[in-house]
């Protein structure tokens, strides 16, 4: 079956760095770890999960070193990365988490989110007298925690109509113009044809014809200008005279 469009998949791998490091000498239970993503993530070849993004783990689990040459401890549960649209994706740290026989479902349930530290564990562990130190730029592969539907609007990605096409009346008729107003000052009241729109600096979207725009501040002398939009944008940028204290 194919997947459903839109869908950052389950399992879907997502490479991480480690962007500080930390001990088992000083890390605390619930303590934040923040990783950055090392590759760009796609869906439907639009990039939703950038280069250099932040993805947080959590210390689930800390002890420095003990007396009678006991190790410390260091686990870490990998939470989420932040998308480009600000929105967060769950991950684990396995990529199969059901497992086909006994082994596999422990595995599952007990390392689904838990990337376990010990001193035994990978070589990229440095062991200082037995406290662990996992150091900065240490890279993983974490895995997207299920399907995730994705609202393509919210990455740049404009939207064909349900049947597939433009409406055939649609490229003959752009039915607006942009106006990019700015002004110096900033924050100054915008009116198109008398009518307040919006503040500086902002973008208005007007009909094409003739309109006149006026920008004005409290002290400040009004400016206003007469246009005749046929479409596309047009950029205002509006110097404000300060008006002499009365």
């Amino acid at each position: 079956m194919l997947p459903a469009p839109h869908t950052l998949l389950d399992g879907t791998p997502v490479k991480l760095r480690l962007s500080q490091t930390i001990t088992s000498a000083d890390a605390k239970v619930g303590q934040e770890v923040p990783f950055e993503v090392v590759e760009d993530v796609k869906v439907d070849d639009v990039v939703v999960l950038p280069k250099g993004a932040t993805a947080i783990a959590t210390v689930t689990d800390a002890e420095h070193k003990k007396s009678m040459g006991r190790a410390g401890k260091l686990n870490i549960s990998i939470s989420y990365a932040r998308l480009a649209d600000q929105e967060k994706v769950a991950l684990r740290a396995v990529k199969d988490t059901k497992g086909g026989g006994h082994v596999g479902a422990m595995t599952g349930a007990i390392v689904a989110t838990s990337i376990v530290f010990f001193p035994a564990a990978p070589l990229f562990l440095f062991v200082h007298g037995k406290d662990i130190t996992i150091p900065q730029g240490t890279e993983i592969t974490a895995f997207v925690e299920g399907d995730m539907h994705l609202d393509m609007a919210r990455f740049g990605v404009s939207q064909p109509t349900s049947a597939g096409v433009l409406p055939a009346a649609t490229p003959a008729a752009p039915a607006q113009a942009s106006l990019v107003v700015e002004s110096t000052p900033p924050g100054a009241d915008i009116e198109v044809d008398g009518g307040f729109v919006g503040n500086t600096p902002s973008t208005v979207n007007v009909s094409p014809g003739s309109h006149e725009i006026s920008v004005k501040k409290k002290g400040y002398g009004d400016w206003s200008r007469k246009l005749n939009v046929t479409g596309g944008s047009v950029h205002l940028s509006a110097e404000l005279e300060q008006q002499p204290a009365q």
